[in-house]
């Protein structure tokens, strides 16, 4: 094989951006086939994409016609998952949309299928793995010029959404449509950023989320989470759809100082010495560490983004290059998300690795009791260029 055969399945706002890059911006590539059930976004295919690429209707008609060798899945969340297994089951590489699912039992199914399968590259849009300022944080925790890690604080809250935002699709901001806001559709890359940058995961969380707290919406946008880890750090992440202006700001600090990520910046106020050994050496009562403020040299630009995934992918594929986001590392950031709507259901703490049966029995009553009446919804999609 020289080329990877892509086909899409969900030709919405996501999948309509993949399709235009897979049209020869990613080497050794090439887009031959899009599927989705909804007859108004193929016709949007036959406006836009070249004649040869093939349409279906349905996915089991796609799998059944091998027109391709890769499948590109950017559906709605809950399908990510079942159409994933279908997809492996049927011999095809899978590329996933981010969230990797809505909650963590499907999702660990999914990646229990994808296991039995190695032949087989299966990957998740992660696509701010590829971001320099990330990739630079990452490096310098993981090499250890932070020392030990104490603490964590992420805000977040610069996913200003309007409600015409939510009012264009029916399955936008529903328990049994998308299965949660904030937390499942804007933050799957900064909870999954929280851990892949630091390489640890909570013991446990405490989370406060308000539901329809800015918009007509019944799932949450508006949440603050407390987490704890093994080895005695702290954490806290806070993030709204409901602000304007908003913030990103990473703050991680550790023995050696800290190290702060805003405005496309990275900056390291390192302490000479590590904060451990000069508590147990200094003898003057007050006292600070000597500190030195560095600004760390980082790449300009965001990165790649979704089509350095894609080139990712394909030279996976075709040559074994080793996978920058690995699909079945998408199970641990949906698992901060669903332990955070857990926390919040039962106002309680909620221990890491969550109870997956209690939370998807928790999701299915919030879907079975739901009295909520979206506002007229379009169903329509939307330009989502400049997004995550």
């Amino acid at each position: 094989m020289n080329t990877v055969r892509y086909g899409i399945i969900g030709v919405g706002n996501m999948g309509r951006g993949h399709a235009i890059s897979l049209l020869g911006e990613i080497k050794d590539a090439e887009l031959t086939a899009v599927c989705d059930i909804n007859p108004e976004r193929l016709e949007w295919a036959n406006e836009h994409l070249p004649a040869d690429v093939k349409r279906y209707s349905c996915p089991e008609d796609l799998f059944a016609a091998k027109t391709v060798d890769a499948v590109l899945i950017a559906t709605p969340h809950y399908d990510h998952p079942t159409l994933a297994i279908q997809a492996l089951n049927a011999g095809y590489h899978v590329m996933i949309e981010k969230p990797a699912g809505v909650y963590t039992k499907a999702v660990q199914e999914m990646n229990d299928v994808a296991a039995a399968h190695p032949e087989l590259k299966f990957g998740i849009m992660f696509n701010q793995r590829t971001n320099p300022l990330y990739q630079k944080l990452r490096n310098l925790i993981q090499s250890g010029e932070l020392g030990e890690i104490r603490r964590t604080n992420w805000i977040i809250t610069d996913w200003y959404r309007t409600q015409d935002y939510y009012n264009s699709g029916g399955w936008r901001a529903t328990w049994g449509g998308e299965g949660g806001g904030v937390l499942l559709n804007q933050d799957p890359h900064q909870l999954d950023l929280w851990q892949w940058m630091t390489g640890m995961m909570p013991k446990r969380v405490r989370a406060f989320c308000y539901f329809g707290k800015y918009r007509n919406i019944e799932v949450e946008d508006d949440v603050t989470a407390y987490v704890e880890y093994e080895n005695g750090a702290t954490g806290l992440f806070t993030t709204t759809t409901g602000e304007a202006p908003g913030t990103n700001r990473f703050e991680i600090n550790g023995d050696n100082g800290k190290i702060v990520v805003e405005n496309g910046t990275l900056t390291f106020w390192r302490l000479r010495v590590p904060e451990s050994k000069f508590n147990a050496e200094f003898s003057g009562g007050f006292g600070t560490p000597e500190c030195w403020k560095c600004e760390i040299p980082v790449e300009p630009g965001g990165g790649d983004q979704h089509k350095g995934i894609l080139r990712n992918f394909t030279q996976a594929i075709l040559h074994n290059e080793q996978l920058l986001a690995p699909g079945e590392e998408g199970i641990r950031g949906l698992m901060l998300s669903n332990a955070m709507h857990l926390s919040a259901w039962t106002d309680n703490w909620v221990e890491l690795p969550i109870d997956a049966g209690l939370f998807l029995e928790k999701l299915t009553d919030k879907i079975k009791t739901s009295t909520f009446q979206k506002e007229q919804a379009a169903d329509r999609a939307l330009d989502v260029s400049g997004t995550h």
